[in-house]
């Protein structure tokens, strides 16, 4: 065997608050915070003069984690944030969820806006993609047999 597990999902962001805030809200847990720079954090990402502020979130079952990084220097150089579907390069992260309406509801409170629709796989999923804070790709999933869904909850409220 060669892989482990799979440790974490990286996403860079300008704001990291915000981000904090609306994966709290999605469900995951805030399991640290701190600054990241030095050698070793140079020669790990080849960036000299690496700057970063991390957050760890962790999702509730514990097997899963998103590192938000907000790059204090060097700049940014490229912006995927508004990227399509269909980009090259990073797609999304893909979260499941109890309840998909309610879900859409409470993170539309934080800004989030729904792509296209929600839709249903087979006899076996309820999906839809959503723009996250600066423009961040955020697939959900609800297994099927809990809800009908509305049109639009995000615009629908709970």
């Amino acid at each position: 065997m060669t892989v482990r597990r799979m440790d974490n999902v990286g996403i860079v962001v300008e704001d990291i608050d915000a981000a904090i805030e609306f994966f709290t809200e999605l469900g995951l847990d805030l399991e640290g915070r701190a600054p990241v720079e030095g050698a070793w954090a140079d020669g790990v990402t080849g960036l000299r003069g690496m700057r970063v502020e991390i957050a760890m979130m962790r999702t509730p079952d514990g097997h899963s984690r998103l590192e938000l990084s907000r790059f204090l220097a060097p700049p940014v150089v490229a912006d995927h944030r508004i990227a399509p579907v269909n980009a090259l390069g990073y797609l999304r992260v893909m979260f499941t969820v109890e309840d998909i309406d309610n879900t859409l509801a409470r993170l539309g409170k934080c800004g989030a806006k729904l792509i296209g629709e929600v839709v249903q796989y087979e006899n076996m999923y309820r999906l839809c993609y959503i723009r996250g804070p600066e423009g961040i790709l955020i697939g959900l999933a609800q297994q099927l047999g809990r809800h009908v869904s509305r049109e639009n909850p995000i615009e629908d409220g709970v």
